[in-house]
This record gives structure tokens, C-alpha cells and sequence, in this order.
């Protein structure tokens, strides 16, 4: 990578980090760093949702379904993707949620890149 090009697999790179695959979580200097953007492959399994809504929301988000039904939730709307190509943007301050209604990958890219919005993993919620 001493070139500065990467060249990966979607599914592959985005089970190494919860399916981000570009944003300010990766390594400084890498091409796939970036405070501007944030990439995700995400791989849902039918009946996972978000362990938490997402409240306070400085970014905007545009969510693209590739496959399966997914669910977006927002403060009194519902939004059903279920065909390929299906999209949803949302803007700063829209607090939001998602369930997998099937298996389910989406494409979700966020601006600004910045930290503060993950939900700790299962064994990090635990720990005392």
C-alpha cells in the first residue's frame, strides 16, 4: 500500500470492523482514512436492529439497500426498503433506528466522518 491505492472485498474488509470500510476509525495515512466520508458494507441477518436509536445526529446519511428488507425508523415514519436500489437520506438531527426485516445488505455513507456514534460491542456493554 506504500502507493497510497487499497483494493479490497466489501464483504471480506467490512467483517474486520462492524462494516465500516472508510471513515475516521481507520488507520491515519491510509487511503482509507477520511474525515469527510464514511463507508459501510453492512451485513444484517433477519431480526437484528440497532441496540440503540441514534439521537443528536450532526451528519447526514444516505442508506442504499443492495438485498433483503430493511427498515429504517425515524420519529413518527417508518421506512420500508425492499427492492434493490431502495434509498433513504436523512439529515442532521434526525434521530433514527434499523431493523433487518430478512437478511439484508445496505450501502450507507455518512458526512461528516466523526466519532462518537458507536454503540459498544456486546462485551463492552458488560464490562464493569
Amino acid at each position: 500500500m506504500e502507493d497510497g491505492v487499497y483494493v479490497g472485498n466489501a464483504g471480506k474488509d467490512a467483517a474486520l470492523d462492524r462494516g465500516w470500510l472508510l471513515g475516521h476509525f481507520k488507520e491515519q495515512g491510509g487511503p482509507r482514512h477520511s474525515d469527510a466520508v464514511e463507508v459501510k458494507w453492512g451485513v444484517h441477518p433477519r431480526g437484528e436492529q440497532r441496540a440503540q436509536w441514534v439521537k443528536g445526529e450532526v451528519r447526514t446519511t444516505f442508506l442504499v439497500l443492495i438485498s433483503g428488507r430493511f427498515r429504517m425508523e425515524f420519529p413518527g415514519r417508518s421506512v420500508l426498503l425492499e427492492g434493490q436500489g431502495d434509498y433513504v437520506v436523512w439529515g442532521q438531527g434526525v434521530d433514527h433506528s434499523w431493523a433487518a426485516e430478512e437478511e439484508s445488505v445496505v450501502l450507507t455513507l455518512r458526512w461528516p466522518s466523526v466519532p462518537g456514534y458507536a454503540v459498544p460491542k456486546e462485551d463492552e456493554r458488560k464490562s464493569p
